[in-house]
């Protein structure tokens, strides 16, 4: 015997969507897309602190003026004040970005290393990232910690050091091992002041085209610091 055909009645009816059902399905999840206007200012943005940045190391801060930074961005004259209040807030901003983008690669640095690196080889990839950060060709931020500091006001050195303070406390879990493994003789708070005044103060004397290469420096702290 043939099976009979089923009827259409032998499935169940899928209803169409109402009309506003369908346009939340289409509708995109996550965050909004942003608007070219919101791209383009977002862009401009970056513009000026990056430019705000390369002449606050390159002229220092008090040499530089607004109308400088909007040239290098290549921006009117008042442009900066559409998106800074100040100059002031402009350091700021830029010594904010400088850190958060350190504290960011270092952790990734520290990430990249063996389960069973030892706490020495540990010390040896802090001391060579923050060489990377302050001494690279195209390092402009964090140096501006090191010769801009005092020109940020009370309460905007109090909101950088958060993000400062966050950075260099990465380094004090080694520096406590190798203190108790008898490798770092000074104590592990006052030691880890010493060693970024010393590492940061490279910034006023190494020269790229000089005798030592930034390896040769990270050679040279390990044999000063351990």
């Amino acid at each position: 015997m043939h099976a009979s055909k089923p009827t259409t009645s032998s499935f169940p009816r899928i209803k169409s969507p109402q009309p506003e059902a369908a346009a939340l399905e289409k509708r995109p999840r996550g965050r909004p897309r942003k608007t070219d206007s919101e791209i383009d200012e977002g862009n401009r943005r970056r513009q000026l602190i990056e430019g705000a940045a390369r002449l606050f190391h390159a002229k220092g801060y008090d040499a530089t003026s607004t109308r400088d930074i909007a040239a290098a961005a290549g921006m009117r004259s008042g442009s900066p004040f559409y998106f800074f209040e100040s100059k002031s807030q402009l350091l700021q901003v830029v010594m904010q970005q400088g850190m958060s983008q350190a504290l960011q690669s270092q952790t990734a640095a520290m990430a990249a290393l063996p389960e069973d690196c030892s706490a020495s080889e540990q010390l040896r990839a802090l001391i060579d990232h923050h060489f990377r950060v302050l001494l690279e060709p195209q390092a402009h931020f964090i140096p501006l910690m090191v010769s801009e500091w005092r020109s940020l006001t009370p309460e905007q050195r109090i909101d950088v050091g958060r993000i400062k303070d966050e950075y260099e406390g990465c380094w004090q879990p080694v520096l406590q091992i190798l203190h108790e493994e008898g490798r770092l003789r000074a104590d592990p708070h006052v030691a880890r002041m010493f060693i970024f005044g010393a590492l940061n103060w490279s910034v006023q004397w190494f020269k790229p085209q000089g005798p030592k290469s930034v390896e040769a420096l990270v050679d040279e702290a390990m044999a000063l610091f351990l």
